[in-house]
Order: C-alpha cells, then structure tokens, then sequence
C-alpha cells in the first residue's frame, strides 16, 4: 500500500536542499550550463515530499524543485514517534534500510536519507544505507521505503478483522 497523496496547500511545510547539481551540455557553440536542484519538503507531522528543479540559475532551479517537492508530498505512516516495522526500500541502485527504534534514540541516519525522515516527522529511526551514495537514489529509496509501510490498522482493515484479532 503506497501513501496516499493530498493537498499540500493547508500544510506549513519546511523546505530542505538534498543536492545541488552543476550540469553541462556541450553544443556547437561551447558549453551550456545549468543547475539542477534536489529537494525535500515536509511538515514535521507524518507528510513529506520530494522534487527536482533545473534551471539557469541555482535560486530559480531551488523554487522549481521547490513547486514539484510540494505536488508529491504524501502521508508516512508513524507509530508514536517512529515507523511502524523495518524496511527495505530500493530505487535503482540505491538502497536504504530503515528500522524502528526506541524513544529518545533520534534520528540515525547520513546525509539525504537523514533529511527525508527528520522532515517527515519521524523522531526515532535507524537507517543505513546499502547501495549507492547517489543523494537522487538514496531519497527515492527512502520514499519508497516509507511509502511501502503499514499501520496495524491498515492490514486489519484491509483482512476485515479487528486490530487484536491481528496483534493475537
């Protein structure tokens, strides 16, 4: 089960640069250059986004990234102040492990995975990272590593049986 999307619009969202990215296109006349942006947006209460900007100039490919992170952003599940179970996520090459952990651990986690999870609100998490340290690979992975988790709630709903029926 993948989050589910929503508006954006009614949450205060805080915006956090992953990568910024110098990119060169060689063409008849010389070198073009361009900047492209990799940012993750989120409220701090269960809702993160990712997005991707390229533009000119570093400000204006920041803002594109920006308007895109906002137009992904989605629900992580959370239990209390972590996730619900360990997960694997995995996009392209990258890879990222991500365990529960207890109250008052905080967030363990390097660079781009770090930034995904303390913006989406999760105070208590372990991560490492397993594939490439590629920053564009790591946060998809993390996304589709929050994105795959259930709540209790969810899987008892979706076997049409009560949360004790599943917990036993």
């Amino acid at each position: 089960m993948l989050g589910e999307k929503f508006d954006a619009s009614k949450l205060e969202l805080k915006e956090q640069v992953i990568n910024i990215n110098r990119v060169t296109k060689v063409v008849k006349g010389g070198r073009n250059f361009r900047f492209s942006a990799l940012v993750v947006v989120g409220d701090e209460n269960g809702h993160v986004g990712i997005g991707t900007g390229k533009a000119l100039e570093v400000p204006e490919a920041i803002r594109k990234a920006i308007q895109a992170a906002t137009k992904n952003v989605v629900s992580v599940p959370r239990v209390g102040t972590t996730i619900p179970h360990q997960n694997r996520g995995r996009f392209g090459a990258g890879k990222v492990l991500i365990m529960p952990a207890k109250e008052g651990t905080g967030v363990i986690a390097g660079g781009p995975v770090r930034a995904v999870l303390e913006l989406a609100g999760i105070k208590d998490v372990r991560a490492k990272s397993l594939g490439s340290n590629n920053p564009q690979n790591m946060v998809n992975a993390t996304m589709q590593g929050l994105m795959s988790m259930k709540t209790v709630e969810k899987v008892a709903k979706l076997r049409g049986k009560s949360v004790e029926e599943i917990k036993g």
